[in-house]
């Protein structure tokens, strides 16, 4: 398979879910090493973020980094350098994100990582840790959450953006808290 055919796999790959893989943590390590090698100056903090992130959650074999930047224009200024460090993005997707660039690695038709370049300490940025502290702390919770998961995963094979637009009702009652 060359790389514009695994690039077109890794796109097309459907919603699966994977046995929570002890790896990933390690996995998101190298991957952050990585990162910060290239761009330490630019990168205030990176995070493990997703359900990679919390021990014992099935998941999309696929680890989210999400890198902490000073501000929007900051992740602009890395969108090619980012590219150039291995990552691919649609360039369409990304004008329509307000707070935030993505960006995804593969190998072999599969998908390994999505970036997500944020404003550090900003309200994405304090969401998505909210939200993975909060599953960590609570197995009931990510219980809850993993077959709820498996329920979309079943009913969203096909559609990533449905299989993650339909989790937003139960993120969003995480991060309401207790009440």
């Amino acid at each position: 398979m060359n790389e514009a055919q695994s690039l077109q796999q890794a796109i097309d790959e459907p919603v699966r879910l994977a046995e929570y893989d002890p790896a990933w943590p390690a996995r998101f390590d190298a991957e952050r090493s990585r990162l910060l090698e290239r761009f330490s100056a630019e990168l205030i903090e990176v995070q493990h973020i997703g359900s990679t992130a919390i021990p014992g959650m099935p998941a999309k074999p696929i680890i989210d980094v999400m890198a902490g930047v000073a501000s929007m224009a900051m992740a602009d200024a890395l969108f090619e350098p980012i590219l150039d460090h291995g990552y691919v993005t649609s360039r369409e997707f990304n004008a329509v994100l307000t707070d935030r660039r993505w960006f995804m690695r593969h190998a072999n038709g599969h998908r390994t990582h999505h970036l997500h370049v944020v404003v550090h300490d900003g309200e994405l940025w304090r969401q998505r840790l909210v939200f993975r502290d909060a599953l960590r702390a609570d197995p009931a919770q990510a219980e809850r959450y993993a077959l709820l998961k498996a329920e979309l995963a079943a009913r969203h094979p096909d559609d990533r953006e449905a299989y993650t637009q339909a989790k937003a009702d139960f993120i969003t009652w995480v991060l309401a808290g207790p009440s």
